[in-house]
C-alpha cells in the first residue's frame, strides 16, 4: 500500500504493489529468474554488452555525458538480459515505452490527460503488454534461460504456472527496476571514482590482478566464479549507494496503529523510511560526505544496526534482484577500469538531482583515457 500511488497506474501489481501471502508467493515464483544458473546466463550477455559499449565509449577520446550513455546501456543489458535476443522485443519503440512509463510513474499528474506523460505511459504500457502477451505461449515451449523465458515456465507452490497477466505486471516491472535505479547507482560510482582516483586506481589493481587475460584485444569475460572476487569494487559500490541512495524515500502504509517518537500514528498513515537520511547519521556514519569504502569491511560493519545501510530496502520486500545489482556493477568495472582511466574536469562538481532518483543534473560530463 505504500508504492500503490506512485505505481499502481503504470506497473500495477509489480512485487513491491504487492503484500503477506500474495507478495511471498510472486516472489517465491520469481526467485527461480535469480538462481545461479540463470545468473551465469546473464553474466554472459552483460560481459559482451558492457565490452562493446566501453569499447564504443574509447573511440575518439572525447568528452561525453556518462549519464544518459548508461541509462542506455542498463536499458540495452535489462532487454538482453531479461527479453533475450528477441529482436520484436528490443525495438527502438519497446524502449521508448519503458521510458514514458518511468517517467509517468514520477510524474505530478496522476491522469492520462491526452499530451501528459502519464498519458504517454499509459499508452506505452498498453503496447508492451501486447507485446508480451502475444510472446509468451512460445517461450513457454522454449528452454532459454533469459529472466522473461524463465517466468514463462514459473509456476506456484500448486504447481500452476504464472498467469499471462501475472507475467506481463512483473516484466514490466522487473524492466523499470533493473535499469532505472542501477543508473544511478553506476552513476554514483563513476562520479566517486573519478573524484577519488586514488581508489579508482585500488579497484584497477583489484580488476586486474584476476589476470583473467584478453580476447580479441579487450579484457575476457568476467567468469560468474570470480564475482567474489571483487570485494574492493563491491565497497566502493555499496559506499556510493550510502551516498547517493538509488531510492532516497521507501513510501509505506501503517496496517494497524502504532507509537513512534511519542507520537500515535493511526492504521492507514502514510509514511516513509529515508535512506538519504539514515545514510548520513553522522553518529552512524561518521563524515557522511566522504567517500570511503572501507566502511564496508567485516571489522567495521560488525555491530552496525542492519538497518543502517538500506539501498535495497529490507525485510520481506528487499529488493529480489540485488545480486543482479552486484553482479552487472562489477561486471562493469571490470571492463571499464582494465580499458580507462576515467576523470572529470578540474574544479568540477556536479549538480545532484536526488529526487525521485538520483541524478546529475548536467549528465556528468567525463573522460576516458587508455590505460
Amino acid at each position: 500500500m505504500g508504492w500503490g500511488p506512485v505505481l499502481e497506474r503504470v506497473f500495477p501489481r509489480g512485487l513491491m504493489l504487492l503484500d503477506f501471502d500474495e507478495h511471498r508467493l510472486h516472489r517465491k515464483a520469481l526467485s527461480v529468474a535469480f538462481k545461479s544458473g540463470p545468473m551465469k546466463s546473464y553474466l554472459q550477455q552483460l560481459n559482451l554488452g558492457i565490452a562493446e559499449r566501453v569499447a564504443h565509449w574509447m573511440k575518439g577520446g572525447r568528452q561525453f555525458l556518462f549519464y544518459p550513455a548508461i541509462k542506455q546501456l542498463t536499458l540495452d543489458l535489462a532487454a538482453t538480459s531479461f527479453i533475450g535476443d528477441h529482436a520484436q522485443l528490443h525495438s527502438e519503440e519497446v524502449n521508448r515505452a519503458f521510458v514514458a512509463m518511468v517517467a509517468a510513474a514520477v510524474t505530478p499528474v496522476r491522469k492520462p490527460i491526452p499530451g501528459t506523460q502519464m498519458y504517454r505511459g499509459v499508452q506505452g504500457r498498453k503496447g508492451i503488454v501486447e507485446l508480451f502477451s502475444r510472446e509468451i505461449p512460445r517461450r513457454r515451449q522454449a528452454g532459454r534461460e533469459d529472466i522473461f523465458s524463465q517466468l514463462c515456465r514459473a509456476s506456484y507452490e500448486d504447481g500452476s504456472l504464472l498467469s499471462t497477466q501475472d507475467i506481463v505486471d512483473h516484466m514490466s516491472f522487473l524492466m523499470m527496476a533493473a535499469h532505472d535505479t542501477l543508473t544511478s547507482s553506476v552513476t554514483s560510482l563513476v562520479w566517486f571514482l573519478a573524484k577519488n582516483p586514488q581508489w579508482q586506481e585500488r579497484l584497477r589493481d583489484e580488476v586486474l590482478g584476476l589476470n583473467l587475460g584478453k580476447e580479441n584485444g579487450a579484457a575476457a569475460p568476467l567468469g560468474y566464479e570470480r564475482l567474489g572476487d571483487l570485494n574492493l569494487t563491491e565497497m566502493a559500490f555499496k559506499e556510493a549507494m550510502r551516498i547517493n541512495p538509488p531510492v532516497p524515500s521507501i513510501p509505506r502504509r501503517a496496517v494497524r496503529p502504532f507509537e513512534f517518537g511519542g507520537y500515535h500514528f493511526p492504521a492507514g498513515t502514510h509514511a516513509s523510511a529515508n535512506p538519504l537520511f539514515t545514510h548520513g547519521m553522522p553518529d552512524i556514519w561518521p563524515e557522511p560526505l566522504v567517500f570511503d569504502p572501507m566502511r564496508f569491511t567485516e571489522e567495521a560493519s560488525r555491530g552496525r544496526h542492519k538497518f543502517a545501510w538500506v539501498p535495497f530496502g529490507g525485510g520481506a520486500h528487499m529488493c529480489i534482484g540485488l545480486h543482479f545489482a552486484y553482479m552487472q556493477a562489477k561486471c562493469f568495472v571490470y571492463h571499464l577500469l582494465t580499458r580507462a582511466r576515467v576523470s572529470v574536469g578540474d574544479g568540477y562538481t556536479p549538480n545532484w538531482q536526488m529526487w525521485p532518483i538520483p541524478k546529475p543534473r548536467d549528465g556528468l560530463p567525463v573522460q576516458l583515457t587508455p590505460v
